[in-house]
Protein backbone atom coordinates (compact mmCIF):
# COMPACT_ATOMS: atom_id res chain seq x y z
CA UNK A 1 0.00 0.00 0.00
CA UNK A 2 2.83 2.33 0.87
CA UNK A 3 4.44 1.76 -2.51
CA UNK A 4 1.17 2.33 -4.32
CA UNK A 5 0.62 5.71 -2.58
CA UNK A 6 4.12 6.78 -3.37
CA UNK A 7 3.60 5.98 -7.04
CA UNK A 8 0.34 7.92 -7.13
CA UNK A 9 1.95 10.87 -5.46
CA UNK A 10 4.73 10.84 -8.02
CA UNK A 11 2.26 10.61 -10.89
CA UNK A 12 0.23 13.57 -9.55
CA UNK A 13 3.38 15.63 -9.08
CA UNK A 14 4.59 14.79 -12.57
CA UNK A 15 1.19 15.64 -14.04
CA UNK A 16 1.14 18.94 -12.14
CA UNK A 17 4.63 19.74 -13.37
CA UNK A 18 3.60 18.96 -16.94
CA UNK A 19 0.53 21.23 -16.66
CA UNK A 20 2.60 24.11 -15.26
CA UNK A 21 5.14 23.73 -18.01
CA UNK A 22 2.41 23.80 -20.62
CA UNK A 23 0.80 26.91 -19.12
CA UNK A 24 4.17 28.67 -18.93
CA UNK A 25 4.90 27.85 -22.56
CA UNK A 26 1.49 29.13 -23.66
CA UNK A 27 1.98 32.35 -21.76
CA UNK A 28 5.24 33.01 -23.56
CA UNK A 29 3.74 32.32 -27.00
CA UNK A 30 0.46 34.34 -26.85
CA UNK A 31 1.62 37.44 -24.92
CA UNK A 32 -0.19 36.52 -21.65
CA UNK A 33 1.30 36.03 -18.26
CA UNK A 34 3.82 38.62 -17.14
CA UNK A 35 3.83 40.10 -20.64
CA UNK A 36 0.15 41.18 -20.29
CA UNK A 37 1.12 44.32 -18.35
CA UNK A 38 2.89 45.82 -21.38
CA UNK A 39 0.16 44.76 -23.76
CA UNK A 40 -2.59 46.00 -21.46
CA UNK A 41 -1.12 49.52 -21.42
CA UNK A 42 -1.85 49.87 -25.14
CA UNK A 43 -5.58 49.98 -24.36
CA UNK A 44 -5.20 52.53 -21.57
CA UNK A 45 -7.36 55.70 -22.32
CA UNK A 46 -4.43 58.03 -21.75
CA UNK A 47 -2.31 56.22 -24.33
CA UNK A 48 -5.15 56.47 -26.86
CA UNK A 49 -5.03 60.35 -26.91
CA UNK A 50 -3.60 61.81 -30.15
CA UNK A 51 0.07 62.65 -30.10
CA UNK A 52 1.18 66.32 -30.37
CA UNK A 53 1.92 65.91 -34.07
CA UNK A 54 -1.65 64.81 -34.82
CA UNK A 55 -3.56 66.96 -32.32
CA UNK A 56 -6.61 68.79 -33.78
CA UNK A 57 -5.03 72.19 -33.16
CA UNK A 58 -1.74 71.34 -34.81
CA UNK A 59 -0.79 72.89 -38.19
CA UNK A 60 -2.02 71.01 -41.20
CA UNK A 61 0.36 68.60 -42.82
CA UNK A 62 2.85 69.85 -45.34
CA UNK A 63 1.27 70.59 -48.71
CA UNK A 64 -1.94 72.10 -47.26
CA UNK A 65 -2.59 75.86 -47.33
CA UNK A 66 -4.44 75.85 -44.02
CA UNK A 67 -2.49 77.46 -41.22
CA UNK A 68 0.17 78.70 -43.64
CA UNK A 69 1.37 82.36 -43.42
CA UNK A 70 0.77 84.05 -46.79
CA UNK A 71 3.87 85.15 -48.61
CA UNK A 72 4.33 88.48 -50.37
CA UNK A 73 4.68 86.68 -53.68
CA UNK A 74 1.08 85.38 -53.52
CA UNK A 75 -0.36 88.91 -53.26
CA UNK A 76 -2.25 87.90 -50.12
CA UNK A 77 -3.77 90.55 -47.91
CA UNK A 78 -1.92 89.35 -44.86
CA UNK A 79 -0.18 91.92 -42.67
CA UNK A 80 3.20 91.05 -44.08
CA UNK A 81 2.19 91.05 -47.72
CA UNK A 82 2.42 93.87 -50.24
CA UNK A 83 -0.74 95.98 -50.27
CA UNK A 84 -2.18 93.97 -47.38
CA UNK A 85 -3.98 95.02 -44.22
CA UNK A 86 -0.76 96.28 -42.73
CA UNK A 87 -0.40 98.72 -45.60
CA UNK A 88 -4.00 99.90 -45.87
CA UNK A 89 -4.01 103.66 -45.73
CA UNK A 90 -0.24 103.54 -45.40
CA UNK A 91 2.33 102.28 -47.86
CA UNK A 92 -0.23 101.63 -50.59
CA UNK A 93 -1.65 105.16 -50.33
CA UNK A 94 1.83 106.67 -50.25
CA UNK A 95 2.68 104.99 -53.54
CA UNK A 96 -0.34 106.53 -55.27
CA UNK A 97 0.54 110.05 -56.51
CA UNK A 98 -1.95 112.68 -55.34
CA UNK A 99 -3.68 114.62 -58.11
CA UNK A 100 -1.74 117.76 -58.93
CA UNK A 101 -3.45 121.03 -58.22
CA UNK A 102 -3.66 123.57 -61.03
CA UNK A 103 -0.45 125.57 -61.40
CA UNK A 104 -2.12 128.85 -60.38
CA UNK A 105 -4.08 127.36 -57.46
CA UNK A 106 -3.61 129.46 -54.34
CA UNK A 107 -1.24 131.90 -56.03
CA UNK A 108 -2.04 135.63 -56.24
CA UNK A 109 -3.21 136.92 -59.59
CA UNK A 110 -3.25 140.36 -61.17
CA UNK A 111 -6.13 142.55 -60.08
CA UNK A 112 -8.43 143.48 -62.94
CA UNK A 113 -12.03 144.46 -63.57
CA UNK A 114 -13.60 140.99 -63.55
CA UNK A 115 -12.38 140.13 -60.03
CA UNK A 116 -12.67 143.55 -58.38
CA UNK A 117 -15.20 146.28 -57.72
CA UNK A 118 -14.12 149.89 -58.34
CA UNK A 119 -15.76 152.93 -56.78
CA UNK A 120 -15.01 156.56 -57.70
CA UNK A 121 -15.84 159.14 -55.02
CA UNK A 122 -15.14 162.90 -55.40
CA UNK A 123 -13.56 164.39 -52.26
CA UNK A 124 -14.12 167.74 -50.59
CA UNK A 125 -10.63 167.56 -49.09
CA UNK A 126 -8.27 167.74 -50.74
CA UNK A 127 -10.30 169.89 -53.09
CA UNK A 128 -10.59 168.89 -56.74
CA UNK A 129 -9.62 165.32 -55.83
CA UNK A 130 -11.36 161.98 -56.37
CA UNK A 131 -10.67 158.71 -54.56
CA UNK A 132 -10.59 155.39 -56.39
CA UNK A 133 -11.26 152.33 -54.23
CA UNK A 134 -10.69 148.84 -55.64
CA UNK A 135 -12.03 145.86 -53.65
CA UNK A 136 -10.97 142.29 -54.36
CA UNK A 137 -14.18 140.32 -55.00
CA UNK A 138 -12.39 137.16 -56.17
CA UNK A 139 -11.35 134.04 -54.27
CA UNK A 140 -7.61 134.62 -54.68
CA UNK A 141 -5.30 137.38 -53.58
CA UNK A 142 -4.40 139.84 -56.33
CA UNK A 143 -1.70 142.37 -57.04
CA UNK A 144 -2.45 145.99 -57.87
CA UNK A 145 0.50 146.81 -60.08
CA UNK A 146 1.56 150.36 -60.89
CA UNK A 147 -1.18 152.94 -61.06
CA UNK A 148 -4.67 153.21 -62.55
CA UNK A 149 -4.95 154.13 -66.22
CA UNK A 150 -8.02 156.35 -66.14
CA UNK A 151 -9.96 157.76 -69.05
CA UNK A 152 -12.58 160.43 -68.55
CA UNK A 153 -15.26 160.80 -71.20
CA UNK A 154 -13.83 160.71 -74.72
CA UNK A 155 -10.23 161.45 -73.75
CA UNK A 156 -7.66 159.87 -76.03
CA UNK A 157 -4.83 159.70 -73.49
CA UNK A 158 -4.45 158.66 -69.87
CA UNK A 159 -3.10 161.15 -67.32
CA UNK A 160 0.45 160.87 -65.95
CA UNK A 161 1.32 159.46 -62.52
CA UNK A 162 2.84 161.32 -59.58
CA UNK A 163 6.19 159.54 -59.42
CA UNK A 164 6.87 160.42 -55.79
CA UNK A 165 3.76 158.49 -54.73
CA UNK A 166 5.24 155.11 -55.66
CA UNK A 167 5.04 152.72 -52.63
CA UNK A 168 7.91 150.53 -51.50
CA UNK A 169 6.03 147.31 -52.28
CA UNK A 170 3.37 146.16 -54.70
CA UNK A 171 -0.10 146.51 -53.21
CA UNK A 172 -1.56 143.07 -52.44
CA UNK A 173 -5.27 142.58 -51.86
CA UNK A 174 -6.59 139.49 -50.12
CA UNK A 175 -10.20 138.61 -50.91
CA UNK A 176 -12.41 141.37 -49.51
CA UNK A 177 -9.58 143.88 -49.06
CA UNK A 178 -9.31 147.24 -50.84
CA UNK A 179 -6.55 149.31 -52.42
CA UNK A 180 -6.65 153.05 -53.19
CA UNK A 181 -5.44 155.74 -55.55
CA UNK A 182 -6.34 159.40 -55.78
CA UNK A 183 -6.95 161.48 -58.89
CA UNK A 184 -6.05 165.17 -59.02
CA UNK A 185 -8.89 166.38 -61.24
CA UNK A 186 -7.90 169.98 -61.87
CA UNK A 187 -5.62 172.77 -60.69
CA UNK A 188 -6.81 174.35 -57.46
CA UNK A 189 -5.69 177.83 -58.54
CA UNK A 190 -7.47 177.71 -61.90
CA UNK A 191 -4.22 177.61 -63.84
CA UNK A 192 -5.22 174.49 -65.71
CA UNK A 193 -6.23 174.65 -69.37
CA UNK A 194 -8.57 172.74 -71.63
CA UNK A 195 -11.03 171.99 -68.87
CA UNK A 196 -14.26 170.08 -69.45
CA UNK A 197 -16.94 168.19 -67.55
CA UNK A 198 -16.68 164.41 -67.76
CA UNK A 199 -19.69 162.18 -67.13
CA UNK A 200 -18.11 158.77 -67.63
CA UNK A 201 -14.98 157.06 -66.39
CA UNK A 202 -13.05 153.92 -67.34
CA UNK A 203 -10.30 152.48 -65.14
CA UNK A 204 -7.78 150.00 -66.53
CA UNK A 205 -5.28 147.86 -64.63
CA UNK A 206 -1.61 147.39 -65.34
CA UNK A 207 0.22 144.07 -65.44
CA UNK A 208 3.51 143.24 -63.81
CA UNK A 209 5.54 144.60 -66.71
CA UNK A 210 3.75 147.96 -66.54
CA UNK A 211 3.33 147.98 -70.31
CA UNK A 212 -0.32 148.43 -71.12
CA UNK A 213 -3.43 147.15 -69.39
CA UNK A 214 -4.48 143.58 -68.59
CA UNK A 215 -7.86 141.94 -68.15
CA UNK A 216 -11.14 143.78 -68.09
CA UNK A 217 -11.47 147.43 -67.25
CA UNK A 218 -13.80 148.91 -64.65
CA UNK A 219 -16.48 151.55 -65.25
CA UNK A 220 -17.37 153.18 -61.95
CA UNK A 221 -20.23 155.65 -61.84
CA UNK A 222 -19.66 159.41 -61.58
CA UNK A 223 -22.01 161.95 -60.00
CA UNK A 224 -24.94 162.85 -62.25
CA UNK A 225 -23.54 166.33 -62.84
CA UNK A 226 -20.16 164.85 -63.79
CA UNK A 227 -16.72 166.02 -62.65
CA UNK A 228 -14.60 168.86 -63.95
CA UNK A 229 -11.13 168.01 -65.25
CA UNK A 230 -8.38 169.95 -67.00
CA UNK A 231 -4.93 169.29 -68.36
CA UNK A 232 -3.39 169.22 -64.85
CA UNK A 233 -5.10 165.86 -64.37
CA UNK A 234 -2.83 163.22 -62.77
CA UNK A 235 -3.05 160.11 -60.57
CA UNK A 236 -1.14 158.42 -57.74
CA UNK A 237 0.22 154.90 -57.64
CA UNK A 238 -2.03 152.32 -55.99
CA UNK A 239 -1.70 152.48 -52.20
CA UNK A 240 -2.42 149.98 -49.47
CA UNK A 241 -4.15 152.60 -47.29
CA UNK A 242 -6.60 155.39 -48.00
CA UNK A 243 -4.56 157.90 -46.02
CA UNK A 244 -1.54 157.32 -48.24
CA UNK A 245 -3.64 157.80 -51.34
CA UNK A 246 -5.22 161.14 -50.37
CA UNK A 247 -1.97 162.63 -49.09
CA UNK A 248 -0.91 163.62 -52.63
Amino acid sequence: MSSLRTSRTRLVAAAATAVLATLSLSACNDGTGTQDEGSGSSTNPSSAAPSPTTAPNSPAPSGSSAGKAPSAATGSSGAGSVGGAGSAGGATTARTPAPKAPAASGKPVTCEGSTTKTVAAPLTRPVNHMLLSVTNTGSKSCYLYGYPAVRFGEAQAVPPVIEDSQPQAVVTLNPGESGYASVNLSATDGSGANGYTARSLAVYFQGRSGNGSVGAGAHPSLPAKGVYVDDSLKVTYWQQSMDDAVSW
